[in-house]
């Protein structure tokens, strides 16, 4: 058997994805689903540098709101983009 480094098209496959995009995203993400009153599980999360886009659907208005919210009181976000659609 012969060994062979992993590589990502030329490169290591920790180095394609920043660990701290990928961790804000988690961070934002879990902090979503232990919010009282927002079922965020049509909600996704991604991150480019320190700013949030959020999508997806939800129930009510209120619910889009209080995912802005919570997002926002997470250490390392500075801009949030809601596209959460209401249905």
């Amino acid at each position: 058997m012969v060994f062979k480094e992993r590589t990502f098209y030329g490169e290591a496959p920790e180095g394609v994805a920043p660990p701290a995009q990928a961790d804000l995203e988690t961070r934002v993400a879990n902090c979503l689903a232990t919010v009282d009153g927002l079922d965020a599980s049509d909600v996704s999360v991604v991150s480019k540098g320190n700013t949030i886009l959020l999508s997806g659907t939800v129930a009510t208005i209120e619910e889009a709101e209080r995912a802005e919210e919570a997002a926002r009181t997470i250490e390392g976000v500075a801009e949030i983009v809601n596209r959460i659609a209401v249905v």
